[in-house]
């Protein structure tokens, strides 16, 4: 099957955006997106761009083809297959230190509740609560579900006797990366699995 693609439409290189992103599927042909050093910018959501941000990418001279799908792109004056994999012509260097937002905190908890270990209706929860002093930082806020948020209230963990599974703290980039790796999205391309490492068995 070949798709269509204006080149004269290219506008600005495609950025990517740490945070929620909608589930890949084989029709989309989306593209895995490497750094220069061919890890993924992101594990969790998993770096992707769109087929199109991928052929401006190409056009722009921003990425490398690392591989490509069996479908095709064209217009009236060129064709090309789909790039499956890119990698960055120039290095991006990660962050030293995550940004404290809401999906990295469930991140980090491994979008479980740290009360009860239930998955649905997180929101998070001061472990000392503000009333009583508690602070809005990383090692006191926790994902919890919405039932076990209200049970705690206002109240010290102590005098309801309800400890989180582990200490709140604050996660490295890499501690957050190694948390992505275990919720890898609902398509896998097989060309990907080569710079990919959700499950791979290590050598004695």
């Amino acid at each position: 099957m070949t798709l269509q693609f204006s080149p004269e439409r290219l506008v600005t290189p495609p950025k990517f955006v740490a945070g929620p992103s909608p589930p890949a599927s084989p029709e989309s042909c989306p593209a895995l997106v490497l750094n220069a050093d061919y890890r993924p910018l992101s594990y969790y959501p998993l770096s992707l761009w769109s087929w199109q941000d991928a052929v401006r990418a190409v056009f722009m001279d921003r990425v490398n083809i690392i591989a490509e799908y069996d479908r095709a792109v064209s217009s009236p004056s060129f064709s090309m297959r789909l790039p499956s994999v890119v990698s960055l012509k120039t290095y991006v260097k990660p962050a030293r230190t995550p940004a404290f937002t809401r999906f990295n905190v469930f991140l980090r908890d491994r979008f479980t509740c740290q009360y009860c270990g239930a998955h649905e209706e997180l929101t998070f929860d001061h472990v000392i609560p503000r009333s009583k002093g508690g602070l809005t930082t990383w090692e006191n806020v926790v994902a919890a579900c919405s039932p076990c948020n209200l049970r705690k209230a206002d109240r010290m963990p102590h005098e309801i006797d309800m400890l989180p599974f582990q200490p709140p703290y604050a996660p490295s980039v890499q501690d957050l990366h190694r948390n992505g790796r275990l919720f890898p999205p609902n398509y896998l391309h097989q060309s990907w699995f080569d710079y990919l490492y959700w499950d791979s068995e290590l050598e004695p």
